[in-house]
């Protein structure tokens, strides 16, 4: 079979629909008599709702009706649990409550009459940091929980006092990490209406439309096989979209009011409305041996979960599961916890809670380097998983382990040289002023593809092949897949026209719509490719074998050939959960690999840090299309690089102070590093479609920790907390000015029985 397509460098099928602006987002669509919503949120962050007024509201010119929780038929919702109200009742959790629905004529009539909506409060001492949310006498979120740890997981491997006894040297470390806003493009924005079969049809931006219908189906106390959601472009997602924003309150407008219903979210409706990143606060313990062997680590983890579950359950699932980093300890200790507070809830976010322990357990390496005063890359060299090893949870990952071969080809191109059986780290330049600084800094990162922990991952694909003259003239592939700007439909279809034998212009995609298109799962954990791929692979396959049965057992071939395949990840890799006791269990379907080298030059003066140039090793499994994983090593980088440095999401006592781009600062094309080098390397997956495994998530990831550590290797400075702006910057340097002695901060080596600890 040819190959030609896999591999190629094909641009992506919805391209000329974006670059032209014929593409129509959910912002876009009309309907004659359309009604339009707004939301009423919450002003207090934790509170008894004592009564709602909305007869002012109501008889405002224009106002066809009011919601609040009486309208709504099962008042709940939730991606894992059912601990959201889709409008509040009873008590409100967070100053992003949503708690009155107006629906108007006209978009300034449903503002003006939002406005008018009185709640009567009776306010609850409230409580925002996971820390002080663990304590004994913290105010409860959610009484009937008994508890604000929504989860604790622990993990015990091996002897962790024999680890550290084996250790010459050991390095403690205090790492934060802070909320982050999804800030794409397009808010959220949709409309809904009975279609001509009578079902609540709803368009909408989404990242897994199917699981949408069953959350919507439950609220609505209506069959899922009446409701309808249609996925068209989306205007950003990074796991943004992953939870119900607006679907179910467009359903609920539709469905009572018996007339199309618009909701286009402001920026500030959609910053204070949607979830962010899970800010974490993290201690970690890591030994080594004096020739640079890690024997321990113990970890403690605590993720702010903010109001409601969401996925902080499975994000703090992954964050344990790579904590110890992609790295052979041999003894392991994690304690982990993520903590309801009165915060803006937290939930899927690019990454999916491999960024923020990459960024400590990086830390901790580049600064265990230092104390054995050895090259960070040799450290890590000495340490990588490869083929066979056992890794943090005690599983054995056998094959497509490529983050060898990342570390020593971003290493090479950045400059690093071996000497034997060392590594010694290039010489940079002198800054490009007296007052600035050059430095450079290397990190590794590992991330799951497909979803975990038992969980049975499946996607499913349905292929047409239509027929003339005995062969095939063209296909269409049905599968439900949500394109959120990654290129999956184009991978797809690749795929699909290289199994078939077919030209790309051959294939038709048929993805945004649930009542035509089987469910393909969530766009999320780097697992469309992987997953979805290998579906479409089947599915073709299938068809195939059905084609050539029809041409043995049958006179004249029928019109079209259909066929169906579900791939489930578990049949080819099963997962398991924690073990209650241990926590050792094998977690992940497939895993991602990077490793990425960060220049930067720091302005002592002011404290700026600008990314000069990013070498991004990438191991793919096999590259479906270069020209794709280029597009996301780029986006992943500068989002990496915004939370790196600049995006400092501010909230007090559970208000949002960064409530638009004018406030929250996210990196331009302006601030985009001057050089980034592609290194993409292939070592097959053997379970993925022609070897290749998700590439989305691992972009960003290992960004951070590359950074700050070119900024230390700049200053001599070690800054724990991102984001490391300006003002943090210089504040470092100015307190290190102050004890005239620059870059021991946070890092001074004193002696423990005999060996080094770096306190």
């Amino acid at each position: 079979m040819s190959t030609s397509l896999i591999g190629a460098g094909i641009p992506r099928i919805d391209a000329w629909d974006k670059v032209l602006g014929t593409a129509m987002y959910p912002a876009d669509l009309n309907m004659p008599g359309v009604l339009h919503g707004k939301i009423v949120f919450s002003e207090r962050a934790h509170a008894r709702i004592i009564g709602i007024d909305t007869s002012a509201a109501r008889a405002y010119p224009g106002v066809v009706a009011v919601f609040t929780h009486a309208d709504v038929p099962c008042n709940e919702f939730g991606i894992n649990v059912n601990d959201q109200r889709v409008l509040a009742e009873g008590k409100v959790r967070s100053l992003s409550d949503p708690v009155a629905l107006v629906w108007a004529e006209t978009e300034q009539a449903a503002l003006a009459a939002r406005k008018l909506v009185k709640v009567e409060y009776d306010d609850l001492p409230g409580v925002f940091d996971p820390r002080q949310a663990m304590q004994p006498q913290a105010p409860l979120i959610h009484e009937e929980h008994g508890s604000n740890v929504y989860r604790y997981i622990k993990v015990r491997k091996g002897d962790i006092t024999a680890g550290f006894a084996q250790a010459d040297v050991i390095v403690d470390g205090y790492y934060t990490t802070p909320f982050e806003e999804h800030a794409y493009l397009q808010p959220e924005a949709g409309l809904a209406y009975l279609d001509d079969a009578g079902r609540i049809s709803i368009h909408v931006a989404a990242q897994w439309p199917h699981d949408d219908l069953h959350q919507i189906a439950h609220a609505l106390k209506l069959p899922q096989d009446q409701i309808r959601e249609i996925v068209g472009p989306i205007g950003g997602a990074f796991g943004g979209r992953e939870d119900i924003s607006i679907q179910i309150f467009l359903a609920l407008g539709a469905y009572l009011l018996k007339r199309p219903v618009k909701i286009v979210y402001s920026r500030e409706d959609s910053v204070r409305g949607h979830g962010k990143r899970h800010p974490f606060y993290m201690k970690y313990r890591t030994g080594a041996t004096r020739d640079g062997i890690l024997t321990a680590q113990e970890i403690e983890l605590i993720a702010d979960c903010g109001a409601y579950a969401s996925t902080s359950g499975p994000v703090l699932a992954n964050a344990t599961s790579f904590a110890p980093g992609p790295y052979c300890v041999p003894h392991v200790k994690i304690d982990a916890y993520t903590v309801y507070t009165n915060n803006p809830t937290t939930m899927a976010f690019r990454g999916f809670g491999a960024n923020q322990p990459c960024f400590a357990y990086e830390m901790q390496m580049t600064k265990l380097a230092e104390a054995l005063d050895m090259d960070p890359v040799e450290l890590r060299m000495k340490n990588v998983l490869v083929n066979g090893s056992v890794a943090a949870l005690g599983n054995v990952i056998e094959s497509g382990v490529g983050l060898k071969e990342t570390l020593q080809k971003a290493a090479e191109a950045a400059g690093w040289r071996q000497a034997g059986q060392h590594w010694m780290a290039p010489t940079l330049p002198t800054g490009s002023a007296p007052y600035k600084r050059r430095g450079i800094g290397v990190a590794c990162g590992w991330k799951n593809i497909g979803y975990s922990f038992g969980f049975d991952d499946k996607s499913t694909c349905h292929v047409t092949l239509r027929l003339s003259d005995g062969g095939i003239s063209s296909a269409m592939v049905r599968i439900g897949v949500a394109e959120c700007g990654q290129g999956t439909t184009t991978g797809l279809t690749q795929i699909a026209a290289e199994v078939l034998g077919l030209p790309l212009e051959r294939i038709e995609m048929v993805v945004s719509d649930t009542s035509v298109a089987p469910n393909a799962g969530s766009s999320s954990a780097s697992r469309q490719l992987y997953m979805s791929g290998n579906a479409t692979r089947r599915a073709c396959l299938k068809a195939l074998d059905a084609l050539q049965a029809a041409h043995t057992g049958a006179d004249h071939l029928p019109p079209v050939i259909e066929a169906e395949a579900t791939f489930h990840a578990r049949d080819l890799r099963p997962t398991t959960p924690f073990d209650p006791e241990t926590g050792l269990c094998d977690p992940h379907v497939s895993f991602g690999w990077v490793t990425n080298v960060a220049e930067v030059e720091v302005d002592i003066e002011t404290g700026e840090v600008e990314l000069l140039r990013v070498y991004a090793a990438q191991d793919v499994g096999k590259a479906i299309n270069r020209q794709l994983i280029e597009q996301q090593i780029d986006g992943g980088i500068v989002m990496g690089q915004g939370y790196s440095l600049i995006e400092d999401f501010a909230v007090d006592n559970g208000r949002i102070l960064t409530r638009n781009f004018t406030e929250y600062l996210i990196p331009t094309a302006l601030d985009a590093p001057r050089d980034l080098h592609y290194i993409i390397v292939e070592e097959p997956d053997p379970t993925g479609p022609f070897g290749a495994k998700g590439v989305g998530e691992l972009t960003t990831i290992a960004v951070p920790p590359a950074i700050l550590a070119a900024i230390h290797n700049a200053t001599g400075l070690w800054l724990d907390t991102l984001p490391a702006t300006a003002e943090r910057v210089r504040t470092a340097i100015e307190q290190a000015e102050a004890r005239q002695a620059p870059g021991t901060a946070e890092h001074t080596i004193i002696p423990v029985k005999g060996r080094t600890q770096t306190a």
